[in-house]
């Protein structure tokens, strides 16, 4: 009798062990499935890479010549996409505001919709000009940041960095889209002993 109880202890505890290894080794199986996937869904084809450098040279015409009544500018963007400027003094201080969301409002932004081209802005005799542009690929798209130089911001013939965009991109039915782009200031990126507390 005490023989036959230790041997169904014994049997139980290998039957514990055999589940405890299984399980063990299926979630491990499975982590390395979900990590595989989200992998894959976070790499970029080249294609990719030559897309998301397109929009940047596209945003870059449209804002300097209006083009389209300003939708060569906006329809860089998602139909919901924002420009968030926390580069000027009331954007920086603020951590950042919304200066447009959707395409009608990014067009004016830059002179174009209701406002028919017809304003001077601040930066129409200016060029914009990216420069390292540096794509990420993130699960729901990509990511990036790019400095930003202006030929003209201080006179004609003058070169000035002025900070950079941080952006968010996403794959559309219309292709890829910037989601989202902030100006930030030129140490934004800086590590923290070498930045200053405006960032300039």
């Amino acid at each position: 009798m005490k023989h036959q109880r230790i041997s169904r202890l014994a049997y139980g505890a290998a039957a514990i062990l055999a589940i405890s290894v299984v399980s063990f080794f299926a979630g491990k199986q499975q982590s390395i499935v979900t990590r595989a996937l989200a992998q894959e869904n976070s790499t970029l084809s080249a294609l990719d890479y030559q897309e998301i450098t397109q929009l940047i040279n596209r945003y870059a015409y449209g804002i300097d010549t209006c083009a389209m009544n300003g939708y060569e500018y906006a329809n860089v963007f998602t139909e919901n996409g924002r420009f968030i400027d926390n580069n000027s003094d009331a954007g920086f201080a603020a951590g950042g505001r919304v200066l447009a969301e959707g395409r009608a409002a990014l067009a004016e932004l830059v002179g174009g919709g209701s406002r028919g081209c017809e304003t001077k802005l601040v930066w129409t005799d200016w060029s914009h000009l990216m420069l390292n542009h540096e794509i990420t690929p993130t699960p729901s798209g990509a990511s990036g940041r790019v400095y930003l130089m202006q030929v003209g911001m201080n006179g004609p013939g003058s070169i000035e960095r002025h900070g950079g965009y941080e952006d968010r991109y996403v794959r559309t039915a219309e292709g890829w889209r910037i989601e989202s782009r902030m100006h930030v200031r030129n140490k934004a990126w800086h590590a923290p002993a070498l930045q200053t507390p405006d960032l300039h």
